[in-house]
């Protein structure tokens, strides 16, 4: 969204890598930043027309001349229309629709007024007002945003005027909704590096050092008869048989049994995931169930082996009544069950709806403290965090966990993945969070599809749910307690959510692996890892500093915890420029020069080497006599 605001800045959507267009940049206002024009796409314009080729003759459109289409990328439909600003006045301009995205540029005025928005953001469509509406701009279309803004259009009330943009946008936006295929499927993009390649499980599982005599590999799920909503490569206790495999399968909701996701190389404890058991109103036990976590505690003779429910007990009680439960101790005596009280989906959905109507499009300074507080955001992220931080802590101390919710593919996925995080730190590195995400989010199974509705119009429906953005805001705390212990910075961050919604890349699209596979994601999409990948300088922390053996424990309480404004307020121009700190350019400049004096550095001294070697001098002074002082560390 672009916007002008007072001292003669504005708020440019514009590519910052290659042709992503996802990320929020301020500039000076300056024509000559503008990227150099491109000629207009020769592609089919929708319309009721069995014949594009007839449609294509009479449509006339203007030359795009500020973003650079993406390769697969066609152009629809222009149409001029008023974009009624939140932050300013209503702009004249012209609204182009592509089969990716829409873009809107003001015709009106010189400071340029730009929208640049992937139409798989889109949550909903709307027609505001009527043929017979009152008020100056009151007629028009109105697009909720899966990415906490919202979009208001204004069009000539005469002869059903939006009639036309209004069906377009809802059939690109929604194209699993009209029998169309996902943007990712129709992309052409090409980079050097293969991102599907980044995450191998046998590869991981070896980095581990896995399998050994207590876990080994098991190929069971290979076609997903076991489970079909887990990989086909699982590790498992080394003395459970394939067939005691199965009886478990038969008692856990899903047939998500626990399996390993991570494992302490020195004191051998592990982090296991998997569904709730199928206890029932009636207390069902199953003898199988109970000896299999008994072999995951024996493993590394933890004494009592600690199972981490991530419901309020009063869920899991009630979640007896429709089959499901929890471990009892009279069953599981040699187990210890903690309930973490993280709620489910369908508070957190409603949680993240009230934080956006106190942030978007204006922020009510007088209440902020108490509407922030209302909204009960923060306070979730604390109860995750927290969750998290006791499940690290327990294996950092040498025993073994078993971590569930009721299905085992939204709290679960956020507890592992962030205790695997604080306790490893390769995962925080720019390629190793690639993998977690991969591992812990993709292959076990989140239900990406139905959790964000990639393509589909029915906005209401209830498995919608903001749990994998809460994960992220979860690693955004970290990185601000943390700043020196993350290889990859806050933009890495954004640019992974605003692809989580775009239907750019097939990394998240689908419920899970075996999803993927039937509809070949790998073979016809592009992984967002090869963007990313392709210039990894974009996301690097310059205060990074590499720790291997040190766990991270951030401090989960509310007063450290913060809301993260450079996403959620980052439509609002103002906000925004407040926000710019020059600190992290300043370092980033800092290392460049100090490079520069390193490379100066390598010339002298092999300068020096040359001429000694060529000199007869029996007294000449080595090159690290004249200047190891230059070698100042910042």
């Amino acid at each position: 969204t672009s916007c002008v605001i007072p001292s003669g800045v504005h708020l440019n959507l514009r590519a910052s890598h290659k042709n992503d267009m996802s990320l929020v940049e301020v500039e000076e206002a300056n024509p000559a930043m503008a990227s150099a024009p491109i000629a207009p796409y020769n592609s089919s314009p929708l319309g009721n027309s069995s014949s594009p080729n007839a449609s294509r003759e009479s449509l006339k459109m203007e030359p795009l001349a500020d973003v650079a289409m993406l390769p697969g990328e066609e152009r629809v439909i222009d149409k001029d229309i008023i974009y009624i600003c939140p932050f300013n006045a209503a702009v004249k301009g012209k609204v182009f629709i592509t089969n990716y995205r829409l873009y809107f540029k003001n015709t009106d005025s010189e400071t340029p007024v730009t929208l640049d928005v992937p139409l798989g953001v889109i949550s909903r469509v709307e027609k505001m007002g009527g043929a017979s509406s009152r008020g100056e701009n009151s007629y028009g279309l109105e697009i909720t945003c899966k990415d906490m803004r919202n979009l208001r259009f204004a069009l000539k009330q005469e002869g059903h005027s939006r009639r036309d943009i209004f069906e377009i946008i809802f059939k690109y936006a929604f194209p699993l909704s009209h029998g169309m295929q996902l943007f990712a499927f129709l992309s052409q993009e090409k980079y050097e590096e293969n991102g599907w390649n980044v995450y191998e499980a046998m590869e991981e599982y070896r980095r581990q050092v896995l399998p050994n005599s207590e876990w080994r590999v098991t190929f069971i799920n290979k076609n997903y008869e076991l489970c079909d909503t887990y990989p086909t490569i699982l590790v498992v206790p080394y003395k459970a048989t394939d067939e005691d495999l199965r009886r478990v399968a038969a008692f856990r909701s899903r047939c998500r049994i626990p399996v390993l996701s991570w494992f302490h190389k020195e004191n051998h404890a592990v982090i296991m995931r998997c569904s709730q058991p199928l206890v029932g109103m009636s207390g069902k036990r199953n003898k199988d169930d109970e000896r299999y976590l008994d072999l995951i505690r024996e493993a590394n003779g933890t004494t009592k082996l600690t199972i981490y429910d991530a419901r309020p007990n009063v869920n899991a009680v009630a979640n007896k009544a429709t089959g499901g439960g929890y471990e009892g101790d009279d069953a599981y005596q040699n187990a210890e069950l903690v309930f973490l009280d993280i709620h489910n989906i369908h508070v957190m959905r409603e949680s993240l709806k009230k934080l956006k109507d106190i942030v978007y499009p204006n922020v009510e300074e007088s209440h902020w403290l108490s509407s922030l507080e209302s909204t009960h955001w923060l306070e979730h992220i604390k109860l995750v965090l927290s969750g998290a931080i006791q499940v690290a802590d327990k294996v950092s101390s040498g025993s073994s966990v078993v971590v569930h919710c009721s299905d085992g593919w939204d709290r679960t996925a956020q507890l592992t993945s962030l205790a695997m995080l604080m306790l490893d730190s390769y995962y925080r590195t720019l390629r190793g969070f690639q993998v977690l995400l991969e591992k812990e989010w993709i292959s076990f199974g989140h239900k990406f599809a139905s959790r964000i509705g990639h393509g589909d119009k029915n906005h209401a429906d209830q498995d919608r749910s903001p749990i994998f953005l809460q994960f992220i805001d979860c690693v955004w705390q970290m990185t601000k307690q943390f700043p020196t212990a993350f290889e990859f910075n806050e933009r890495l961050l954004v640019v992974i959510l605003d692809h989580l919604y775009s239907c750019r890349f097939g990394t998240f699209l689908y419920n899970c692996e075996s999803a993927r596979e039937s509809n070949n994601v790998r073979g016809k999409t592009v992984s967002l890892w090869s963007f990313v990948n392709s210039d990894t300088s974009l996301y690097i922390n310059p205060f990074f500093t590499p720790e291997s053996s040190r766990v991270l424990y951030p401090v989960a309480s509310m007063r450290h915890l913060e809301l993260w404004v450079t996403y959620y307020i980052r439509w609002n121009p103002r906000i925004l420029h407040q926000q710019q700190s020059p600190v992290e350019q300043r370092y980033k400049e800092l290392l460049a020069v100090r490079d520069q004096y390193l490379k100066k550095l390598e010339e002298l001294q092999l300068s020096d080497s040359t001429h000694l070697t060529n000199s007869s001098t029996p007294n000449a002074a080595t090159p690290n006599q004249h200047i190891t002082h230059l070698q100042t560390p910042f």
